[in-house]
């Protein structure tokens, strides 16, 4: 009958130090020309502005008025996780407070987002911890041990996502990570990234971004037409 309640699952292995270092040199915006899988909806936001974060991501389900799994689960996390929580689609209980962003930053851990309302934006702030969500509420959940899991499959504003993701958080958005793309996506974002410069220097010298891009070449050939 526990399965039916409770399903915890063991902590994920870490993301290699190196990789989640080259991932921090990056933006969600720059991969957003490259990738198009596991990226969060834009209505999950940074609740505190100019952070960016990167980690291995933990996952957490948990039905709209009860955070008993919460409270229990952040202490199996540490440095270097970033916690992602499912909502079960609810949009009005806050689970996430000061007194979970006070535990969680205690435990080093990266960051977390919520898919659904945060509370105490000012305790957020005054630990300066790295918070994403769909915005303020002031009615919270409880503890009513109702159920929940931990590193599970889970839903993430229409990103689906599993524990062990990569997680790049930003003021763009939340991107998640398939270890098996991780590789390849940084090759790619590190070279969309270089271009980025080259190009930003051009149009500052007095380029035009059309040439840049190809765009007004692609309208003077649809007109010559």
């Amino acid at each position: 009958m526990s399965q039916l309640t409770y399903k915890i699952n063991p902590m994920p292995e870490p993301i290699a130090a190196d990789k989640l270092t080259r991932l921090a040199k990056l933006e969600t915006a720059t991969l957003g020309h490259i990738y198009h899988f596991g990226f969060a909806a834009p209505e999950i936001a940074p609740v505190l502005p100019g952070k960016t974060v990167v980690g291995t991501l933990c996952t957490l389900a948990i039905p709209g008025h009860d955070s008993t799994l919460l409270h229990h689960c952040l202490a199996q996390m540490g440095p270097g996780y970033f916690l992602a929580v499912d909502r079960l689609g609810d949009r009005k209980y806050a689970c996430w407070g000061g007194g979970v962003t006070r535990m969680a930053a205690s435990m080093g851990i990266a960051g977390g987002c919520v898919d659904g309302p945060h509370t105490d934006t000012a305790e957020i702030r005054e630990q300066d911890f790295p918070m994403w969500s769909r915005g303020a509420s002031p009615i919270t959940t409880r503890l009513y041990n109702t159920g929940g899991g931990f590193n599970i499959p889970v839903s993430i504003g229409g990103a689906a996502v599993l524990p062990g993701y990569a997680v790049l958080a930003d003021e763009c958005g939340i991107l998640f990570i398939a270890p098996e793309d991780l590789d390849e996506l940084l090759a790619a974002g590190e070279a969309k990234t270089a271009k980025g410069l080259k190009n930003e220097a051009r149009v500052s010298a007095g380029e035009r971004l059309g040439d840049l891009s190809g765009a007004t070449r692609m309208i003077e050939d649809t007109l010559s037409n």
